[in-house]
């Protein structure tokens, strides 16, 4: 056990290796396809996992696997997310730079939103009622009303936003890669508030929220995922997960972090306090497979992934056909 003393707060960190657990790749779902793939979201209208992929988003069942519909036209898409209380779901469309509007309910394509450069994380902000997309080519927010399908305010980072969380309170959270810092936005005027400095973490990528005892989640590329005061900025503990991670979820139900590495390992944390972290597993998972999403009714975790062969004349290892699929991890 390491005891950490920061500025007014004395930090306890479980610093022991990662325990024997029961944590393990349970299923394996076949995906067709063989195009670049991005963040998988699961929808919490019909309980089906969206997995962002080459020109179109393959939609799948959570228990089966089994295909049950798509949404077609979204070249280089990254993500997905949903407004509930609009019935509509947007797709992230980056070599498009527009979002794709679906039907929750029926996948039924609705229409399509030109926003920012390379439109990559995008997410349903609670408090503004807003669809935010983390646009990296213009280093900027779209803020899209989802009822009427405009664009009605874009938020300069001077910077590349990787994704983004909401505390639902009124303030989103967004990762700044190539600064290496947290952004604050402001969800009643839409405009930057603080950067937050992230310590050791460099190149920030994946990012979670624990609302209730104000906890962000930064993966960093450097192999250190930070944990944040969202009230403050504050530090609260640098902890070790695997490399390339590009995607963390937090479980507010049983308390776990959960860090996807494109090494191909997840980093599983046990959140025992709001300023205590204990590692319970860095679980095989597949080269490659960074992203992820848990599901919070069973608490499994999802990751896409394909094999990829020997790296050509221009540093390229080409996607080899038929392997695309999504990994189950559950206990």
């Amino acid at each position: 056990m390491k005891k950490l003393l920061l500025p007014a707060l004395l930090v306890t960190i479980t610093a022991a290796s990662a325990q024997t657990t029961s944590w393990h790749v349970s299923a394996t779902y076949p995906v067709k396809g063989d195009g670049k793939w991005d963040y998988i979201a699961l929808s919490p209208v019909t309980q089906q996992l969206y997995v962002a992929h080459g020109t179109e988003v393959n939609i799948l069942d959570k228990a089966s696997g089994a295909a049950v519909g798509e949404i077609p036209h979204t070249t280089g898409v990254h993500g997905a997310a949903f407004a509930v209380p609009f019935g509509k779901g947007f797709t992230s469309n980056g070599k498009l730079n527009t979002v794709t509007v679906f039907d929750l309910h029926n996948n039924q394509v609705l229409g399509e939103i030109p926003v920012g450069g390379n439109p990559d994380a995008i997410l349903f902000e609670t408090f503004s009622d807003k669809v935010i997309t983390c646009n990296g080519a213009s280093k900027d927010l779209s803020v899209i009303n989802p009822n009427t399908l405009k664009v009605v305010a874009t938020v300069p980072l001077q910077a590349r936003p990787e994704t983004a969380v909401s505390d639902g309170k009124g303030r989103l959270f967004v990762n700044l890669e190539d600064k290496s810092r947290i952004a604050v936005a402001d969800m009643n005027n839409f405009r930057v508030i603080h950067e937050w400095p992230l310590g050791k973490g460099e190149a920030p990528t994946g990012l979670a929220i624990d609302t209730v005892r104000h906890r962000l989640f930064a993966g960093c590329d450097n192999k250190v995922m930070i944990v944040l005061d969202d009230r403050d900025g504050r530090i609260i503990a640098t902890l070790p997960i695997g490399d390339g991670c590009d995607g963390v979820a937090y479980d507010s139900a049983t308390q776990t972090i959960f860090a996807s590495n494109g090494e191909g390992t997840l980093s599983v944390y046990q959140q025992q306090t709001a300023d205590k972290y204990q590692l319970v597993a860095h679980v095989p998972t597949a080269k490659g497979a960074k992203t992820l999403t848990v599901d919070p009714l069973t608490h499994t975790v999802f990751l896409p992934v394909a094999d990829r062969g020997a790296a050509g004349a221009d540093g390229k290892a080409p996607i080899k056909p038929g392997t695309f699929r999504v990994l189950a991890v559950s206990k």
